[in-house]
């Protein structure tokens, strides 16, 4: 059963801050900004959230396939992905750009400032839903404005549901863009900031959104998350971990979990706790993709945590 994600594919440049921004950023001083940040740890990853979603849903024995653009220099991601078993039919070169990239700096309370270039990522809207063929469900990642704008329209016209999650292109839209986003979709994922920006833009409670689609998730960090359905809202507990190493790329994981979920129809409690393992299982590891988990190893985490196997 194969999951359509449309989303970025980009090379993710992680650096860690030692100290506080809170100690570096003086609240008074905010509007004219000049700080620099000693990073002793540097690293490159493979990231972007349609490489780091298909990533993690290859390792459950999901069935992803990528929609996205890469540049000029993507040819290592290209090979890695042969090497994953991850098709990539849907993924187009743009040879006059750079594959996107992100500039991550953490902080010792895992707080992070992230500067994009988005390269040719820009150019997704050339890929059409249309060349996908046959998909059970879609997900509608961060990716160039127009591609975004596209391919949410093009899944709703064609009849395939799709998770509209905005991730940090949330701003890029208007209110009115994001509530025909929202009634386009089948389900709405977003994490608790974006959940916040979501209703001040929207003007619509979460309780409002909920009732516009089938489903709305809200991640909330350690915290756990809230899914929002018509007949009941339901708690989902953390999994918690010995050591917290780096929040990259978990919010994708967590919806890699989700599109398994969902397209192998299981209960929103159980969709709900897989996906806050998977985040568990990532947030151990650096980088997006650097976690190695069989399913079976996978099955039996959630055994263990929840008394029972998905």
């Amino acid at each position: 059963m194969t999951s359509l994600i449309c989303g970025s594919m980009a090379f993710d440049t992680i650096m860690s801050f030692h100290g506080r921004f809170s100690e570096a950023l003086l609240a008074d001083q905010l509007h004219k900004i000049n700080v620099a940040f000693l990073v002793p740890g540097i690293r490159r990853e493979f990231g972007g959230c349609a490489g780091n979603i298909a990533y993690n849903l290859k390792m459950l024995n999901g069935d992803p396939l990528i929609m996205a653009t890469i540049g000029m220099d993507g040819t290592p991601y290209a090979e890695r992905l042969d090497k994953l078993g991850i098709t990539r039919r849907c993924i187009r070169t743009i040879h006059d750009a750079y594959t996107a990239q992100a500039f991550i700096t953490t902080d010792a309370d895992n707080n992070q400032i992230t500067a994009f270039h988005p390269g040719a990522m820009g150019s997704s809207h050339i890929n059409k839903i249309a060349d996908a063929g046959q998909v059970k469900l879609a997900i509608v990642a961060p990716d160039g404005r127009d591609g975004m704008v596209e391919h949410a329209r093009d899944c709703a016209e064609q009849g395939i549901p799709f998770i509209f999650d905005p991730g940090q292109g949330l701003p890029m839209f208007s209110g009115e863009e994001l509530i025909r986003f929202i009634e386009m979709a089948t389900y709405v994922a977003v994490n608790d900031y974006e959940a916040e920006l979501l209703t001040e833009r929207t003007g619509l409670s979460l309780d409002q959104v909920s009732e516009r689609v089938s489903a709305l998730v809200v991640t909330r960090g350690e915290q756990g998350a809230e899914i929002y359905t018509s007949k009941e809202r339901y708690d989902i507990p953390v999994v918690r971990v010995d050591h917290v190493v780096d929040p990259t790329g978990c919010g994708d994981a967590f919806r890699a979990g989700m599109l398994y979920g969902l397209t192998n129809d299981m209960d929103w409690m159980t969709i709900g706790r897989l996906s806050s393992l998977m985040g568990a299982i990532k947030i151990t590891s650096q980088g997006g993709q650097n976690h190695v988990l069989t399913r079976e190893a996978i099955e039996q985490r959630f055994e263990k945590e929840f008394g029972y196997r998905f």
